[in-house]
């Protein structure tokens, strides 16, 4: 395995533990009453020539990731750019429940996504957590 595999995969490492320990410190956000905690969405967006940096620039500059901040039961959106490859794009988007996401996926916003989505002719992967406490065995790596 060569070098810069080696590297995404230790990056995608170390989004994975950032987003548990987002889970854990925001869990006291999430409904009482929700059916699994919360749940963290990472999205890579993918496109030519800085097609998904574009796309999250309008998302932003056209106030869409603000308003979907906003929305109720959100407890993170944010985008970030990949070292390894300036053509992708990840999405950290958590949720305090699935009924949440339901609501944003009903909104009108989806429609502005999607259309943006193909505007910059985006491809997407997509992993889901849920949030789970820090077994303190691992207390120790994390810096506080």
């Amino acid at each position: 395995m060569g070098f810069e595999m080696k590297t995404f995969f230790f990056l995608m490492g170390t989004a994975a533990l950032v987003g548990a320990f987002f889970l854990e410190r925001h869990e006291s956000k999430a409904d009482s009453d929700s059916a699994g905690g919360t749940i963290t969405v990472n999205i890579r967006y993918t496109g030519k020539e800085g097609a998904a940096r574009q796309f999250a620039e309008e998302m932003t500059r056209s106030g869409t990731v603000g308003a979907i901040r906003a929305e109720k039961g959100n407890l993170r959106y944010e985008y970030y750019q990949s070292l390894e490859d300036p053509n992708t794009i990840l999405l950290v988007d958590s949720w305090t429940d699935q009924k949440a996401i339901d609501m944003h996926h009903a909104s009108e916003m989806m429609k502005t996504i999607a259309r943006l989505r193909e505007k910059y002719d985006l491809r997407m992967t997509v992993e889901r957590y849920t949030g789970v406490k820090t077994p303190a065995s691992e207390e120790a790596f994390i810096r506080k």
